[in-house]
């Protein structure tokens, strides 16, 4: 639940936390318009209209949906997802990411990201951050972002319920994923979009605190000051 702390600031409490990776924990704006820029050059669409609407979904289903009939989706996506992979310059990571994960117990967080477990790999080890022993990426779901899928997955895999967690987010599809599994939800970041009610949004992790808390029958509680 929130709850009101010293003025002006907030606090959540929640047993293990899920993480989106590329605008969340990892920057990669630059590669991911290159990417996409080269795709929207070839088929004569617009750049604009990609971006706005790829952001924090699995490759796949944008080439789906803007790719030329009797285009083949297949390899499309696999020619984009080497091209990601062979450029990590301009990585770097979201302010305050990196100590905020070094503060959380590992067994109590997990990544839940629309790329491939091999970019995903890329991209944080180019940020210098470690991924987390639990992992959900494109190949383990059926459904991606904005299906709830991948975060009630890692939910499970953290042996906690939905509620129990809290997910931190930077685009609408993803946003949308974390409210739809009934995770409580906060948006990172300028590319979050009109946020709906109770969706607390930061620039970052630069002013975000977290205090681990044991009761005496052992429950770990994690306190996040905003």
């Amino acid at each position: 639940m929130s709850s009101p702390s010293r003025s002006g600031t907030t606090t959540l409490t929640a047993r293990a936390v899920l993480f989106d990776m590329d605008g969340t924990l990892v920057d990669s704006t630059s590669i991911v318009e290159q990417v996409w820029t080269t795709f929207a050059a070839r088929y004569g669409l617009d750049i604009g209209e990609i971006l706005r609407s790829s952001h924090g979904v699995q490759a796949m289903d944008t080439v789906r949906r803007f790719a030329p009939a009797g285009s083949d989706i297949q390899a499309l996506a696999a020619e984009l997802g080497r091209m990601e992979l062979a450029e990590t310059r301009g990585i770097v990571p979201v302010p305050g990411a990196p100590k905020l994960l070094a503060s959380l117990p590992p067994d109590a967080v997990a990544l839940v990201t629309s790329a491939s477990r091999d970019l995903a790999g890329v991209r944080m080890a180019a940020a210098g951050i470690g991924v987390p022993a639990v992992s959900v990426t494109s190949e383990d779901v059926m459904r991606g972002k904005p299906h709830p899928e991948g975060y009630l997955r890692a939910a499970s895999l953290l042996g906690v319920a939905p509620a129990d967690a809290v997910v931190f987010e930077d685009a609408p599809a993803g946003i949308a994923a974390g409210i739809a599994a009934g995770v409580r939800t906060v948006a990172v970041g300028p590319n979050a979009g009109e946020l709906p009610d109770g969706v607390l949004h930061i620039p970052d992790y630069s002013g975000v605190a977290v205090t681990t808390h044991v009761t005496g029958a052992g429950l770990r509680t994690l306190s996040f000051t905003f």
